[in-house]
């Protein structure tokens, strides 16, 4: 017999976590010290992740809605969480489904997915936005007023991701405290109720995105050791290879019309639910052209239709414990997350992959939201804060576009988040007023190969120099992954700091071989690098030496001049070719060219300088020129090793 809870009026809001799935998803609090689902007037604690829309501008939202969507298969917004942050041409748009998808109009609407319902555009922000104001009246009609909330995110979601998650919390009308991964918040659950230490894999499949996350327990503190996973890959994938092969027994094609679609993906689900506990299952489906089919659907066949899917979680796993310097065999345990994982066969290749049967003693459907409540408590100030620390890291890695297209990332993947750092780079070009900055999210060598996030530009530089001017580039991640970039000119103070809220179009292709591109190319991807950072030097060396010809062509005799213009030619060539040994070899003949011309330039430019004036004024003129040297050379020690050619600065804008 349980407690009946009281309601104080006067007592502040309480906090949530809401785990905000692609098939299901629920919302939970804490209640005496311990965190619960909320359930609603049937005692469910699952809601499903569908909205219905009707021609009076109704929403529905939940079992209702599921229930629809045979009969209103384009009015019937379900799995919508694949499609956050995502591009309007993006894959997941292609893969088989029933949603009518607007096409863009202009280079604004492309940055983002939207649907056509009921006459209405909408986009998958405003779907996941009618999800969440559900789970927040849920909350409402058991606890009175609602705090905060804490949503839970895919470990492996980007920058884009999150932040459309974070805009649906706020459109929907809840504080959002923070973002939390879901491979953690069940680590969070499981931990706090377990009491246990140690080092787990946390394989989260759900229903549309799969996680890997390898962190230590110790004591209270959640430290994420490596993360990786797939945006794009789920149980909805496994409902598509079965519906593929229902739609074959119902006589119909993949482009026969949404309801029959729907009705097949509906049949593959129901499946796939059935054959978690039985070998086979006899599916009853209306035939095109009249009639019905009966399909018998067995274990083994639903196992080969799904193995290529489940295997490509093998491959994050293996790298997330790469990337974490482990073996398996080092595991103290594996945590199974998401309602994909009750499908024996993944259990079963799991089991396989780590050595050792996973732990599944947590509802998988629910740990995550339950996580999310105990982490909702804790930064609502309920909670005792010493009793857990959580330590998360960034999945990609950031950086900005320097001279020559290279990507400096300025944070690796794997730093643990909230984080910060900061770089100095300098101009390219003589007399240049702005520097325009592109960030970048990847692993590539170069800034095209990588995720665009954002650009900006840094205007009102005085024109100096090439070299002279320092911009000071800061970027911070907080808890939630989302960035901020900070640029600041040293010398002047001009700076401009932008939240970057990035263009919605990585494909799922992009994201899935992002780490693997990185691998694969990796000695590739450093010959072009190179040569990319030897053609930004050659260049500048040109510039300098035709500026410097144009000046003081009268300091050489004829031979010096033929032996100079042959290395500046030579050299030209050489920055066309494609070869960065050859371009640093033609640097060094150039420069074996000119360095006595150089010498006699300096005597000329020491002695201009000095003509006229009494012998304090010559000291002093020396020393402000040593004083300049120092600061230069001082600059260029803040560069890290073999960087300094890219270091030349970000994109530049002339005067």
């Amino acid at each position: 017999m349980g407690l009946l809870e009281i309601f104080d009026p006067v007592a502040a809001p309480r906090p949530i976590g809401i785990d905000l799935g692609t098939t299901n998803s629920l919302v939970a609090r804490m209640r005496d010290g311990a965190p619960v689902a909320i359930r609603d007037c049937d005692g469910e604690a699952l809601l499903p992740s569908a909205v219905y829309y009707d021609e009076r501008g109704q929403v529905i939202v939940g079992r209702e809605a599921l229930r629809m969507a045979p009969a209103h298969p384009r009015d019937t917004i379900v799995s919508v969480k694949r499609l956050m942050g995502r591009g309007a041409n993006d894959p997941e748009t292609a893969r088989l489904g029933t949603i009518d998808f607007a096409a863009p109009t202009s280079p604004d609407e492309a940055r983002t997915v939207r649907l056509r319902v009921q006459g209405r555009i909408l986009t998958p922000v405003e779907v996941s936005a009618d999800i969440l104001r559900r789970l927040r009246e849920l909350a409402e009609d058991e606890m009175h007023s609602v705090g905060g909330a804490v949503i839970t995110v895919p470990a492996y979601f980007d920058d884009a991701q999150r932040q459309a998650t974070k805009d649906a919390g706020r459109l929907a009308g809840l504080e959002v405290l923070r973002l939390l991964n879901e491979p953690t918040a069940a680590a969070l659950a499981y931990g706090l109720d377990h009491k246990k230490n140690g080092l787990f894999a946390v394989y989260d499949l759900g229903g549309g995105t799969f996680d890997i996350t390898i962190l230590l327990l110790d004591d209270g503190v959640f430290q994420v050791r490596s993360t990786g996973g797939d945006s794009a890959l789920g149980g909805d994938d496994m409902d598509r290879a079965l519906g593929r092969v229902l739609l074959e027994h119902m006589g119909a094609a993949e482009d026969a019309s949404p309801e029959v679609v729907r009705l097949a993906l509906d049949a593959a689900r129901r499946a796939k639910h059935a054959l978690t506990d039985r070998e086979e299952v006899a599916l009853e489906l209306p035939r095109m052209g009249g009639g019905t089919a009966t399909a018998t659907v067995t274990r083994a066949e639903l196992e080969r239709l799904v193995a290529p899917i489940v295997e490509r979680t093998g491959v994050a796993c293996r790298r997330a414990l790469r990337d974490a310097g482990i073996e398996a065999s080092a595991l103290d345990g594996v945590l199974l997350v998401g309602g994909a994982t009750r499908v024996p066969f993944v259990r079963r290749y799991v089991r396989d992959l780590f050595g050792r049967e996973p732990l599944a003693d947590i509802d998988p459907d629910q740990v995550v939201a339950l996580g999310a409540a105990i982490q909702a408590d804790l930064l609502a100030g309920a909670g005792s804060t010493g009793e857990v620390l959580l330590l998360d890291v960034l999945p990609l890695s950031l950086g900005i576009e320097t001279m020559g297209g290279v990507a400096e990332k300025i944070l690796p993947r794997n730093t643990t988040i909230p984080a910060g750092a900061r770089q100095v780079f300098t101009t390219y070009a003589d007399k240049q007023t702005g520097f325009e900055l592109h960030v970048v999210q990847g692993e590539r060598e170069l800034a095209a190969d990588c995720r665009s996030l954002a650009r900006f530009t840094l205007r009102g530089i005085p024109p100096m120099p090439a070299g002279m001017a320092r911009l000071e580039v800061t970027f911070h991640v907080d808890a939630d992954g989302l960035l901020t970039v900070k640029a600041r000119e040293v010398t002047t103070g001009i700076e401009q700091e932008v939240l970057v809220k990035p263009s919605y179009g990585l494909s799922d292709e992009e994201v899935e071989r992002m780490l693997l591109d990185a691998i694969d190319h990796g000695e590739e991807d450093f010959e072009r690098r190179k040569l990319a950072e030897r053609r930004v030097e050659a260049e500048r060396i040109l510039i300098a030496t035709r500026g410097a010809l144009a000046a003081d062509a009268d300091l050489l005799d004829a031979s010096e001049r033929k032996a100079v213009e042959t290395a500046l030619a030579e050299l030209t060539v050489a920055v066309a070719a494609g070869s960065a040994n050859l371009v640093q070899a033609k640097i060094d003949a150039l420069d074996d060219a000119t360095k006595e011309w150089a010498g006699r330039r300096m005597d000329r430019a020491i002695a201009h300088a000095i003509a006229g004036k009494q012998i304090d004024e010559v000291d002093a003129t020396v020393a402000q020129a040593r004083g300049v040297d120092e600061q230069v050379a001082e600059h260029q020690a803040r560069l890290p090793p073999g960087a300094r050619s890219s270091q030349t600065g970000p994109t530049g804008e002339g005067s």
